[in-house]
């Protein structure tokens, strides 16, 4: 049944995607804000799908803790799942994601009508200023600018190196960073074809202002709650390994 689910989700992808690529392209004379209202239609159509028809759901606590205004929000990458449904969770984002991603045909052409911080990862320490700076102009907009700090996709229970461009971003800003725990790597797992049914916990904690902190100590602080409350939240996936 899941495989049978996961493929008639696949094809409503290859139905929606296309034409809503050509929109997102038409949408350029447009705001940004306005633009990523009429594009991000696809993704209250595409979580339409994951939670009827893949039955993903998601429940979110800590709501309480987000600033009034926009922030760094440093998550955890596990699926493609996140990238969608923190446009529902969270106020208008941006995401900083590798430029490579914008010559993905259809998909591509329509993220690059979208408020984004496009990097490349092979340039080093120029990548940081390019994150500062696209960074600085989204934020002063009112786009939150999400970081996924690992770089990639990593399975539930693993952790990988916590890169600092968005500790540096906030650092610079003197925006605060909002740390994100969840689980979607359990239902939806990375280049998996089949998803499987459950609910996603995305948990918010409390913001970190950078007043006074290097951005490597911010970098520390928000990798510390978000592995913590990794470790408390979902502990099944650390018991082999302890």
């Amino acid at each position: 049944m899941n495989r049978l689910r996961s493929t008639l989700f696949a094809l409503v992808l290859l139905v929606v995607t296309p034409p809503f690529a050509l929109f997102a392209f038409l949408t350029f004379p447009f705001r940004p804000h306005t633009r990523y209202r009429l594009i991000t239609t696809w993704t209250d159509i595409t979580m339409w799908f994951v939670r009827h028809l893949l039955g993903i759901r998601y429940r979110v606590i800590g709501r309480e803790n987000l600033p009034a205004a926009a922030s760094v929000i440093l998550a955890k990458h596990q699926s493609a799942w996140e990238t969608m449904a923190l446009q529902h969770i969270f106020p208008p984002l941006a995401f900083v994601l590798k430029k490579e991603l914008l010559r993905v045909p259809f998909f591509g052409w329509g993220l690059a009508q979208m408020p984004i911080i496009s990097i490349d990862r092979a340039a080093g320490k120029d990548a940081l200023v390019q994150v500062e700076e696209q960074g600085r102009a989204l934020l002063s907009e009112g786009f939150w600018v999400v970081v996924f700090p690992e770089g990639t996709r990593v399975a539930p229970g693993a952790k990988r190196r916590y890169k600092i461009g968005g500790a540096f971003l906030a650092s610079r800003t003197g925006v605060p960073v909002v740390p994100v725990a969840h689980n979607a790597g359990e239902f939806w797992r990375r280049n998996a074809f089949v998803k499987c049914p459950g609910e996603v916990v995305v948990s918010i904690g409390p913001p970190i202002d950078p007043a006074g902190m290097t951005p490597e100590q911010v970098n520390a602080a928000a990798q510390a709650w978000i592995e913590a409350e990794m470790h408390r939240l979902f502990p099944h996936h650390y018991t082999a390994a302890a």
